[in-house]
């Protein structure tokens, strides 16, 4: 079944939207959109260095990726504004990956793969650490789902539960990284964020309780990627885009709906 070229673009598709469904909830609760776009940005750079090394793809950007997340988190405080200082690193990280890319010698690169994502070229072995990556990810999430939405809501509540915030907050960096990593291939780095957040803004309007979000999160994000994949087949567009924008209208008409609904009300 596998050797179906569709069929591996779709199940890559899916474990990227499992994963990021769930890890955007926290993403939206905690503001970390921009942080998200930073380290997704990074990833170019990752992409970079892991062709000059003649390294995996993946273990340039998660590595890439992590120490993104951990020199953000150590220059807190430094007097920069969070704002600016993640524009400074994910602005900077994308252009010192574009500038080395083009001193790579010998090597021809096509950025459109790494911007946009190629989920059609998935092979067995992207889909193994695809789904390696989302299973991980999830479980993690499982695992430690009280601890980082306490620390989430009330970081004043997890410091007198025993809780440490700021190590759970590392925690979501590290599963951050790990699903830049993975959605690279499937929607891109200029991507990536949006299957983050869009998924969980729009769970927002049907969840009442934080576990509720998160499952229709996933489920939004699931049903954004198949069918996007489907339909940037039957009308010949870019699969990654196309996931998005269909993601995207998911959205707006979960927003119009609400919108309807209260003034009928």
């Amino acid at each position: 079944m596998l050797d179906d070229f569709l069929i591996r673009a779709g199940l890559a598709a899916l474990g990227v939207a499992l994963a990021a469904g769930a890890l955007g909830c926290f993403v939206v609760w905690r503001r970390l959109a921009y942080f998200g776009e930073a380290t997704a940005h990074a990833a170019v750079l990752g992409v970079a260095l892991s062709l000059m090394f003649s390294t995996s793809i993946f273990v340039g950007v998660i590595v890439v990726a992590l120490a993104m997340g951990l020199l953000f988190f150590s220059l807190q405080g430094t007097g920069a504004g969070a704002d600016a200082l993640l524009g400074v690193l994910a602005h900077g990280a994308l252009a010192l990956g574009l500038v080395a890319v083009s001193l790579i010698p010998g090597v021809r690169v096509d950025l459109d793969v790494y911007l946009f994502g190629d989920v059609l070229t998935v092979g067995r072995v992207d889909l193994a650490v695809i789904w390696g990556g989302a299973v991980l990810v999830l479980a993690i999430l499982y695992l430690r789902w009280g601890a980082l939405l306490t620390s989430t809501l009330s970081p004043d509540l997890a410091n007198a539960s025993g809780l440490a915030p700021r190590r759970e907050g590392l925690i979501l960096t590290l599963l951050l990284a790990a699903v830049v990593a993975v959605a690279i291939k499937v929607v891109g780095a200029l991507l990536i964020t949006a299957m983050l957040i869009i998924p969980a803004t729009t769970a927002r309007r049907f969840a009442v309780t934080p576990e509720s979000m998160a499952l229709w999160s996933m489920s939004l994000g699931a049903l954004a990627a198949v069918g996007g994949v489907q339909l940037a087949v039957m009308a010949n567009t870019p699969v990654g885009p196309t996931i998005v924008a269909l993601s995207a209208g998911m959205f707006a008409v979960a927003t119009l709906t609400s919108g309807l609904t209260r003034i009928g009300s």
